[in-house]
């Protein structure tokens, strides 16, 4: 189950556009760095700020609404997409901070912190964190979704983080955005992490959070993925599961395969298709097997004549 951001802002799933500022307002005041200091603070914050982003935004509350975080962040179904259709998920910024001084503009509770033309970050030596005693944030880990495809080639994926930077003062900062790039290698799995050391906020005495990617697979149109071996289901008449067919299954790589189905199929049958899975993540060139099982779609209807051959046919005497 997906993040239920309305939960988040303990709200219930009629709150108005009012109920979701008015919630934001409340609780990001309660839960910000600088006044809460439990160990759970920042990452209660950043969950605020995620579930204002999109719950603050129609279209990304619409999405959500309709299709959860999986479909937000996946991709949705764009239904005269035939080609593909899935759009681009949404992804997060990560910069619990900027939404806060957004939201907040000049009337910002907690000005004393910040500079006056609201870019930088004012604070004395140690910050609120303490006298100067050096820790690293905790990682901060964010969903990266790729389609089979892309997991079947391999590809490159650029993405674009907002972070802290310090200033030369020392005591200043400053949001700069970065290009962070993955080179997603073919085979790879659903939970592959991809860490970035240190690429989190900056700040005095802090040694900044690694960033964290975690691959999650989009959900496929035809394929359905387990391990490295690829499933397919086709649907194919009841005379063609007694008598033999040919199937034509198109790969992840474009290629046309017929495939000839000689057995009976039974709704237990699967046929196994050798080296047409997804690449091996220590050896790209070996690949899993591809698992093609059959729905198999009987008659709504047959005449008396065809009953009787059926029966003279099938049913022993």
């Amino acid at each position: 189950m997906g993040v239920d951001y309305y939960a988040v802002l303990e709200l219930d799933r009629g709150a108005t556009a009012d109920d979701i500022k008015k919630a934001y307002r409340r609780l990001a005041l309660q839960y910000h760095p600088l006044k809460c200091k439990e160990p759970w603070g920042p990452s209660r914050f950043r969950q605020l700020a995620e579930a204002y982003d999109v719950l603050s935004d129609p279209m990304k509350k619409g999405i959500y609404d309709k299709f959860g975080e999986e479909g937000l962040k996946g991709g949705i179904p764009l239904e005269l997409a035939s080609d593909n259709p899935w759009s681009v998920g949404y992804v997060f910024h990560n910069n619990p901070e900027k939404t806060f001084k957004e939201f907040f503009g000049g009337d910002n509770p907690f000005a004393e912190f910040f500079a006056e033309d609201g870019s930088e970050v004012l604070l004395p030596f140690g910050g609120p964190r303490g006298r100067g005693a050096l820790r690293q944030d905790p990682p901060v880990i964010r969903d990266l979704y790729v389609s089979l495809e892309d997991l079947f080639h391999g590809c490159t994926k650029k993405i674009k983080i907002s972070r802290r930077v310090m200033n030369e003062d020392g005591q200043t900062s400053t949001i700069r955005d970065k290009i962070l790039t993955i080179d997603v290698q073919p085979g790879w799995k659903r939970g592959t992490r991809i860490t970035f050391e240190k690429e989190g906020d900056q700040g005095p005495n802090v040694i900044p959070a690694d960033i964290i990617f975690v691959v999650q697979e989009k959900l496929h149109s035809r394929f359905k993925r387990v391990d490295n071996n690829l499933i397919y289901v086709a649907s194919i008449p009841l005379g063609k599961a007694l008598t033999g067919c040919t199937l034509d299954v198109w790969t992840l790589d474009g290629r046309l395969l017929n495939i000839p189905i000689n057995d009976i199929v039974d709704p237990r049958y699967c046929k196994v298709v050798p080296g047409e899975g997804m690449p091996l993540p220590q050896d790209p060139q070996q690949k899993g097997d591809l698992l093609i099982y059959f729905n198999i779609c009987f008659p709504k209807s047959l005449s008396p004549e065809i009953k009787t051959l059926l029966k003279n046919a099938l049913v022993p005497e």
